[in-house]
């Protein structure tokens, strides 16, 4: 079997074989295959497409191609969430919790955050003492023990999809369906769980700018699931706007705790509510309706939040931060970014201002940057307030006075005013099933 030829097979547009495939995934992953004849393979794909059957075998590949991680023991309870990458998305913080105190068995292993979008391994290393880092007893043990664990990918996870999506990134190949399809289900395959909850988002602060490319990409990653033998449902939710109040680290980590204590019931809450009974109700083989009902009482009733100190307990965190947030790492500056005009707020652009969290130091502008824990923005108005000059848009939390002005530059740009509210945007598009 040549490499040539299967460039050539798929150039012409014709399906790929199994085999073939997995030649070019085993081959690749190995250094056997140069990179060029693999950018080459891959803008093929992205031209001509793939088939179903390909996709899931691409996908089954990707996966097999480094450690596989057997949830078996827990039988069908196992549970995993993904997002496609937001601003202010800490939905996993409060979402694991409530469904592991309603008896699903939530396995997640996270990324950390790159550019605008924050990383939940991020978040969580906020906590003091949280290790995000666990052998595979470890991790074992402890979903046994208490239902729940997250931590930061293992290294030798998917290496086939690593190596893959650094060199799409470089040769103009990440925007294709059935690729990006196998890379994020790949990860879920590796990860063990039966069960998975995609998170969706569309809008100018997600990957997928639009809700009818964030449907394809949906729609098609829950075919594949199935195809591999998953229980799959997407959830289609707005990032047009920051999901809650708060981005930042240790920021939305107090805002993951308001939530779960019940003391917070807004878009962030709702979306939450939305996730956790989809989970529940493909665990439970219930309907969502009848799940929602159960989420809601355990936040009512206190039992998700003292799951979530019983979680980060485990992982080594003192769970006394989450009843005393003051314990969590604070800025030193707190600066107000004050309107200076009256009129409705209209339009925030979410990709901005996770731009100017990332100034604060919220984020990284590369891999090798560093994370000040405590930076971040508390927004005070959104989309359809009314605003009058002088009033509060946000506050900046950075422990650095330089890097105040230019965060606030880019704040304001994300904001647009007008004379007339704007129409009520929909919080959770579509849910395929």
């Amino acid at each position: 079997m040549r490499m040539y030829d299967i460039i050539e097979k798929k150039r012409d547009g014709k399906a790929l074989t199994d085999d073939e495939i997995k030649f070019f995934i085993d081959g690749y992953t190995k250094g056997e295959i140069p990179d060029y004849q693999a950018s080459a393979l891959c803008m093929a794909i992205f031209f001509r497409g793939m088939t179903e059957k390909e996709t899931v075998t691409l996908t089954e590949c990707m996966a097999e191609s480094g450690d596989m991680l057997d949830l078996s023991r827990f039988g069908d309870l196992t549970a995993d969430k993904h997002s496609t990458g937001g601003v202010g998305d800490k939905t996993t913080l409060i979402v694991a919790p409530i469904v592991a105190c309603l008896g699903g068995i939530v396995t997640k292993m996270s990324g950390r955050g790159l550019g605008h979008t924050g990383g939940t391994v991020d978040k969580l290393e906020s906590i003091p003492g949280y290790r995000t880092s666990l052998s595979e007893d470890e991790f074992i043990s402890q979903v046994n023990n208490i239902g729940i664990a997250v931590i930061g990918q293992t290294g030798n996870l998917t290496p086939a999809d690593k190596k893959l999506y650094a060199l799409r990134d470089v040769t103009a190949t990440v925007d294709s369906i059935p690729l990006i399809t196998a890379s994020i289900m790949s990860k879920k395959l590796a990860a063990g769980s039966k069960n998975i909850v995609l998170d969706v988002k569309y809008g100018s602060g997600a990957f997928m700018k639009t809700k009818e490319d964030a449907v394809i990409l949906a729609e098609n990653m829950v075919k594949i699931g199935k195809g591999c033998g998953r229980n799959v449902t997407a959830v289609l939710t707005n990032m047009e706007v920051p999901l809650g109040s708060c981005i930042g680290n240790s920021l939305e980590v107090k805002e993951a705790i308001n939530v779960l204590r019940g003391r917070q019931d807004d878009e962030l809450a709702r979306v939450c509510v939305v996730l956790a009974s989809e989970m529940l109700a493909q665990l439970k083989g219930i309907d969502a309706k009848d799940a929602e009902k159960l989420v809601k009482g355990v936040i009512s009733d206190g039992t998700a939040f003292e799951k979530m100190k019983e979680w980060v307990s485990a992982q080594g965190a003192d769970p006394q931060c989450l009843c005393d947030t003051e314990l969590l790492p604070s800025a030193s500056l707190i600066y107000p970014v004050l309107s200076d005009t009256d009129g409705y707020l209209t339009k925030t652009d979410a990709h901005l201002i996770g731009t100017a969290a990332m100034i604060l130091g919220a984020g990284r502008a590369s891999k090798e940057d560093s994370i000040d824990y405590s930076a971040g923005i508390v927004i005070e108005k959104k989309p359809g307030d009314l605003v009058k000059k002088g009033d509060v848009l946000c506050r900046l939390h950075t422990c650095s006075v330089s890097k105040i002005q230019q965060a606030e530059k880019t704040f304001r740009s994300a904001l647009s005013f007008g004379e007339n509210p704007p129409e009520k945007q929909e919080l959770v598009y579509k849910i395929i099933r």
